[in-house]
């Protein structure tokens, strides 16, 4: 960091809460945030996070140890909040010594942020917040650090778009505050200005899906060098009586598909044979197998690829130290211009 003087002091707070040289979070994509990327991310200075998804305790459990073997620096691990094993995933988490948490896709559940931070190997929590009125709540409730992602971003996005919420939670929270921003982060000059925002870091996802250490189909990684930002678009909600929180993801016959299987979710809602929360997990588990096919199989016709605006930039693979490298060296660079 001592390369990067103005970048360092301003990402400081981050740092130290993270542990890590640069306070640069790597989002959590299901399938492709694994122990490769995390770890790589992790030894290049960065903050890996391993996507935990649909995972079993005892998945989690073995990607953690396979985690620590590749790695000697901090990471977390970001569960999502409806999982039915939510409190067995935290004691996961809890006997690895797992240093930070991030809780995704709701309001945490009761007990669940005691829990992580209670236990014989205390964890700091992160989470997200898409409304100001919710992050004060969050951070009443014992949420050590805040992510605040615009709808630029891949995967499950909210609607006010990252330039909007920053301005709009900067000011108000930053001083006494951890916040990370996320969302169409795709190059440092952008990252420096969310730092001399009061940002604390910043978190991107789809700069690093496609890099070297990427375990991504090259079929998905050639499908996101031939995008460009308009083709990263937002799922549409079918259904109002089911809240379905939309994707951003390349447009394919997988985004059609999944239109199709809201229908099917909500006949079925309709019909009562499932309540509300299981219809919910159903859609959470179509993503889960639609990812998959994508990141892993190479289907970039039926699988779902899970991309922010940001892909436009995206050109060729890159291991992800030269990607950290990079970031920081235009972060420095426009700090200096200043």
């Amino acid at each position: 960091m001592n390369e990067f003087p103005k970048t360092a002091d301003l990402m400081r707070r981050g740092t130290d809460f993270l542990g890590s040289e640069t306070a640069i979070l790597c989002g959590a994509m299901s399938w492709v945030s694994e122990r490769n990327l995390v770890s790589a991310i992790s030894n290049a200075g960065g903050f890996g996070v391993i996507a935990c998804g649909a995972m079993t305790p005892d998945l989690l459990d073995a990607e953690i140890a396979a985690t620590r073997a590749l790695t000697d620096r901090p990471f977390g691990v970001n569960l999502i909040t409806m999982h039915p094993q939510l409190f067995d995933l935290i004691a996961v988490c809890e006997r690895h010594g797992v240093s930070h948490v991030v809780l995704a896709g709701g309001i945490p559940p009761k007990g669940s942020v005691e829990a992580i931070k209670g236990g014989k190997n205390p964890a700091k929590v992160i989470c997200f917040a898409p409304t100001l009125a919710l992050a004060k709540k969050l951070l009443r409730s014992g949420a050590d650090a805040l992510v605040i992602e615009g709808m630029e971003a891949g995967g499950h996005i909210g609607p006010v778009s990252t330039s909007v919420l920053a301005q709009e939670m900067l000011p108000e929270l930053s001083a006494d505050h951890l916040i990370f921003v996320a969302g169409g982060i795709g190059r440092g000059e952008t990252i420096a200005g969310y730092l001399e925002m009061g940002a604390a870091g910043v978190q991107l996802g789809t700069r690093f899906a496609c890099a070297v250490e990427s375990i991504a189909h090259p079929d998905f990684k050639k499908a996101f060098f031939r995008a460009s930002a308009r083709d990263a678009v937002a799922s549409v909600q079918v259904d109002a009586r089911l809240p379905v929180i939309p994707v951003r993801a390349l447009k394919n016959k997988g985004t059609e598909a999944f239109t199709a299987k809201q229908r099917e979710v909500a006949d079925i809602l309709d019909r009562e044979e499932v309540a509300m929360a299981e219809a919910q997990l159903q859609i959470e588990h179509y993503w889960a197998g639609a990812l998959r096919r994508a990141v892993i199989d190479g289907d970039v016709e039926n699988g779902s690829l899970m991309a922010g605006q940001s892909v436009g930039m995206l050109k060729e693979e890159e291991p992800v130290a030269d990607i950290v490298a990079k970031l920081m060296t235009q972060s420095e660079e426009a700090l200096a211009r200043r």
